[in-house]
């Protein structure tokens, strides 16, 4: 998935928790496959930046190019600016292109 073209809010917005229970009819239930997902959100942005950002990585300690990599803190800005996974997640659930599975207990 891209999170460059998320819809997901970038501040915090004040939402019915009625909308939330839609999906599984069980607020809780809601809560939980959020924080599930927005951990999964938040692991996969972790991953895509530590990726990008070891193509800067050397092998000497130069101060002078840490301060000057341009691309490098472009690259970091941009995560930065990005929504929260919490509200990436959110913008997910409420699109319904999340998929919960039930696992049946004999």
């Amino acid at each position: 998935m891209s999170f460059k073209n998320s819809r997901a809010e970038r501040s915090t917005i004040t939402r019915d928790t009625v909308d939330l229970e839609e999906g599984t009819n069980n607020i809780y239930e809601s809560i939980v496959v959020l924080s599930k997902r927005a951990n999964q959100i938040n692991v996969d942005l972790k991953d895509e930046l530590t990726h990008k950002l070891q193509e800067f990585a050397s092998t000497t300690d130069n101060l002078e190019e840490i301060f000057e990599n341009r691309e490098q803190i472009e690259i970091s800005r941009f995560y930065e600016r990005l929504p929260k996974p919490v509200s990436m997640a959110i913008d997910e659930f409420e699109r319904g292109e999340i998929t919960i599975e039930r696992k049946i207990e004999e």
